[in-house]
């Protein structure tokens, strides 16, 4: 991952030549780096790079559901929900029961304040959960945190949801 946001006095280390990546590499590595400056608190770094980022992903000839995904992460990061639920949806198209998916309908609906649909969407993931892992797909074992935690999250709520109803 990289360090601090790309301060200087790199350690004698030589910054990565993009030059030598695959656009996936480069469109990766944007998207890392968006992640790793929004979660150390340093979101006008972010925003600078997300243009950048955006546009990577759409040079791609072709968009995985991990790419996919990327790119929502990316447009909720923008604050663009509606960008967003598409990719979502997308995807849901693609692979019904692929997790990403909910994944990023819940957080396009959270940006929309639509409770109603956020709880469908952490519903969604939790039942179809189990047999999407258990396929054990390259994408899940990259995001396993991400994954992780939105479990947790998804079943506090509908706990919560229950218990308010």
């Amino acid at each position: 991952m990289f360090g601090g946001g790309g301060g200087g006095g790199g350690g004698g280390m030589a910054p990565p030549d993009i030059s030598q990546m695959s656009p996936e590499e480069r469109a990766n590595r944007l998207y890392n780096r968006i992640m790793t400056l929004h979660s150390a608190g340093k979101a006008d770094s972010a925003e600078f790079f997300l243009p950048m980022a955006l546009q990577a992903y759409a040079m791609l000839p072709e968009l995985s559901i991990d790419a996919r995904y990327h790119v929502g992460v990316l447009q909720l990061t923008g604050g663009d929900a509606a960008a967003a639920l598409a990719q979502a949806d997308t995807i849901l198209k693609l692979a019904p029961t692929h997790l990403f998916g909910f994944m990023l309908r819940a957080r396009g609906y959270e940006l929309r304040k639509d409770p109603r649909g956020v709880q469908q969407a952490y519903q969604a993931f939790l039942r179809n959960e189990a047999a999407e892992r258990a396929r054990n797909l390259p994408e899940y074992a990259d995001h396993a945190q991400n994954l992780d935690a939105f479990h947790q999250q998804a079943a506090e709520a509908t706990r919560a949801g229950k218990a308010g109803t």
